[in-house]
């Protein structure tokens, strides 16, 4: 399918003149994208060919901290969502071949295609490299592997989409000369810590107090005590990495046990040493983390110190919107985030739609930073995580937004919104925040990536199939509710696997969610481990 036509090199060139050059390149290749990339929503007949390379391609000492990390390279295979139109072709690559019966699986819940059909226009490539580097860095020490993937392509009709783009996906776009569906990597200042702040401000969003980036402990320390000294009633700061990845880069300073050493007590110098000197008692949200290997991250990535909000009754919603390429900003989908680990930092999974008592200004401020963003020549996905806190004697708005932090990437809340629009074919409301489907029903769903049992270990994805089978755990596509999954390829080693449970009510959706882990525990548990 590809043409003859060079790929395009320059390796003849001196090296200032190659990276200059290369930069060139990629900008005129993102010029193409206004042409080729069309929203789901609206359907056409023109080719596509869309390339999905779902590289996390983050701090790998981060990401090792989540468990099962290198299957969640399947989180993206909601973008089979595309072969419902009859004239895309779909590349999809990995690390590992994905199982097919995990491929099929997808395939038969695409309404309106037979399975047959959409199956001829995908095409999997895998590296066969398990080692702990990006997916976009083993494809680009497979030239071989990137000239396969040019075979199959059309030049002038094909884009690549990612789950995060960096230094690497830049490169591969221009490997394979192709545009790319993602922020350009010289903009991600503003997805992390630091740089969401920084919009937060610009934008004058309600944000915690906190501090500037630093790389040095000991400047780190000394930017928590001036915190504390601005409020002296914070029970905790909460120190964050630069670029943690779904909370599991944040601990906490808990300030109780500093007590004698609080604002007003002892001078500025001498609480600046009692924080420093706290540092290996931080509690950190991750229990494989450790002192020296957080230091260590700190000169690495940098860190913040922010005021942790308190609160009796508090909730931690995100809004998720998106820059198209031709420079408009939508707002996608509102969740209220799951959260667990020692403090609720760890992001788990996630309710949709967000609490009606703060979803619309939840898109008012979404649209806020996206507008910022699109400004800045951001483009794709963004999302931006809240804390709501209730206060009950504020009458007129009892609910007030804490901003958190900016996503410059799809997420944990991506893959079941896609999973939603996949089964059902609905549109999201931006009015009232809400989904429907062509007949008007509104949708809810409760997703988690963390479903996770001892008990679940040794499960194949063909195991899973004959649960679903045996306990009736199908998605009704007449009705439009029941469960999806994901994260299949978790379940053998680690026991865990990921779900989307979708209902016509939100406690329909909690229920249909707690049904399927009863009939997986049941289908597990038989004389302490069934045998499938």
């Amino acid at each position: 399918m590809g043409t003859a036509e060079e790929p395009f090199s320059t390796s003849h060139l001196p090296i200032q003149q190659q990276q200059d050059s290369k930069a060139e390149r990629f900008y005129q290749l993102q010029a193409k994208l206004k042409d080729r990339w069309q929203s789901i929503d609206v359907f056409d007949r023109r080719p596509r060919q869309i390339v999905v390379v779902p590289s996390l391609s983050l701090d790998q000492a981060e990401l090792m901290k989540v468990e099962g990390v290198h299957h969640y390279e399947e989180r993206l295979l909601f973008a089979l969502i595309r072969l419902r139109n009859p004239e895309t072709r779909l590349i999809y690559v990995t690390s590992q071949p994905l199982h097919p019966s995990i491929v099929d699986y997808y395939l038969e819940l695409l309404p309106g295609i037979p399975s047959s059909h959409a199956r001829d226009r995908l095409d999997l490539f895998a590296t066969y490299d398990s080692s702990l580097r990006p997916l976009t860095q083993k494809i680009l020490d497979r030239p071989r592997l990137i000239q396969r993937i040019r075979d199959k392509i059309n030049p002038d009709e094909a884009y690549i989409t990612c789950y995060n783009s960096t230094a690497l996906e830049k490169q591969l776009a221009i490997a394979l000369d192709l545009p790319m569906l993602a922020v350009d990597p010289d903009l991600l200042y503003w997805g992390t810590k630091g740089g969401s702040r920084q919009i937060f401000a610009e934008c004058g969003l309600p944000l915690p107090d906190g501090s500037q980036l630093t790389h040095s402990p000991t400047e780190l320390a000394g930017l928590t005590a001036a915190l504390w000294e601005r409020q002296p009633t914070l029970q905790r700061i909460v120190i964050k990495l630069n670029e943690g990845f779904s909370g599991e880069g944040n601990a906490l300073l808990l300030l109780n046990t500093l007590a004698e050493f609080a604002p007003g007590k002892v001078s500025h110098d001498e609480r600046v040493q009692a924080i420093k000197a706290a540092w290996p008692q931080l509690r950190f949200q991750c229990n494989s983390e450790t002192w020296p290997s957080f230091e260590q991250k700190i000169g690495e990535l940098g860190a913040i110190a922010e005021a942790f909000i308190e609160g009796e009754e508090k909730y931690s919603p995100s809004v998720q919107g998106r820059v198209t390429p031709q420079g408009n900003v939508e707002i996608l989908s509102t969740h209220d985030q799951v959260l667990g680990g020692p403090d609720g930092q760890i992001f788990l999974g996630c309710t949709f739609p967000a609490n009606d008592a703060y979803r619309l200004d939840l898109q008012a401020m979404g649209r806020q930073v996206g507008e910022n963003l699109a400004a800045k020549g951001a483009i794709e996905r963004y999302s931006v995580d809240f804390i709501a806190v209730h206060h009950p004697q504020k009458t007129d708005k009892p609910w007030q937004l804490h901003a958190i932090e900016i996503n410059l990437r799809k997420g944990g809340t991506t893959h079941p919104f896609m999973a939603l629009k996949l089964l059902t074919n609905g549109t999201y409301q931006v009015k009232d925040g809400k989904f429907y489907t062509k007949n008007g029903q509104a949708k809810y769903y409760r997703a988690s990536d963390n479903l996770q049992k001892d008990a679940y270990k040794g499960l194949l994805p063909n195991d899973l199939m004959d649960i679903i089978i045996g306990e009736q755990l199908h998605f009704n596509s007449i009705d439009g509710v029941g469960v999806v999954f994901h994260l299949m390829g978790c379940l053998s080693e680690y026991g865990k696997l990921g779900l989307t449970c979708i209902g016509n009510t939100l406690e329909e959706a909690e229920a249909i969610y707690e049904q399927v882990v009863a009939a997986l525990d049941r289908a597990t548990m038989e004389n302490g481990r069934k045998r499938l």
